[in-house]
C-alpha cells in the first residue's frame, strides 16, 4: 500500500468525521469513496480506533501549523486575534461541515482513549496559541491570560456549532461580530 493511499484515506475519513463524527467513520464508505478495497484500510490502519486517533492527531497537527503560519505572517497579535475565527469559519465554507474534533469532543464519553487523547490536543493547541497571542496583546496575568483563551476557543466553536446547524454561515459571522462588539475578540 502506498503513501498515497493513505493520505487518501486520512483526507476522506477527515471529511467523513467533519460531517458525522467519529460514529461515522465507515471502512467500507471510506474504501468506496477512496476507490480501495475495505481491507486495504487496514493495511494502514488496524482499526477504527487507530484511524480516529490518526485522523484527529493529522488534524491538530494541521490545525498547529495553521495558527503558527498566523503568527509568523504577522507579529501583530491583535490581528491574529481577528482572524482566528476564519480557521474554523473554513470549515463551514467546505460543505458546512464544523472542526472535527469539535463534533469528536460531543462524542467524548464514547470515544477509544486513543481518539480522546488527539482530541484534547486539539483544544490544548488552540488554547495555548491563544494564551500566547493574548499574552503579547495584554496586561492579563497567565491565569487569565489562558482562561480568555479558553472562552475564545469555546466561543468561536460555538459558533461554528450554531451555524452548521441553521446551515448558514451568516450565523457564525454575526456571532463573530457579536463576540467583537463584546470585547472577548478584537474589533
Amino acid at each position: 500500500m502506498s503513501t498515497n493511499s493513505r493520505e487518501a484515506i486520512l483526507e476522506a475519513a477527515r471529511r467523513t468525521a467533519q460531517a458525522h463524527g467519529y460514529g461515522g467513520l465507515n471502512f467500507r464508505e471510506l474504501a468506496d469513496e477512496v476507490g480501495i478495497k475495505a481491507a486495504s484500510i487496514h493495511y494502514h490502519f488496524p482499526s477504527k480506533a487507530d484511524l480516529g486517533a490518526a485522523v484527529a492527531k493529522r488534524y491538530w497537527e494541521d490545525s498547529a501549523t495553521v495558527l503558527e503560519a498566523l503568527w509568523a505572517e504577522s507579529s501583530d497579535p491583535v490581528r491574529c486575534l481577528r482572524q482566528y475565527p476564519d480557521t474554523f469559519r473554513e470549515s463551514l465554507e467546505n460543505g458546512n461541515r464544523i472542526c472535527l474534533c469539535s463534533f469528536m469532543s460531543a462524542e467524548y464519553d464514547d470515544l477509544p482513549e486513543l481518539v480522546k487523547k488527539e482530541v484534547l490536543a486539539f483544544a490544548d493547541v488552540n488554547v495555548a496559541w491563544l494564551t500566547r497571542v493574548l499574552s503579547a496583546v495584554t496586561e492579563m496575568n497567565a491565569d487569565e491570560s489562558v482562561q480568555r483563551a479558553r472562552a475564545i476557543f469555546a466561543a468561536v466553536a460555538g459558533a461554528q456549532l450554531m451555524a452548521r446547524s441553521r446551515s448558514d454561515i451568516s450565523v457564525f459571522d454575526a456571532l463573530i461580530d457579536s463576540y467583537r462588539g463584546a470585547g472577548l475578540l478584537p474589533a
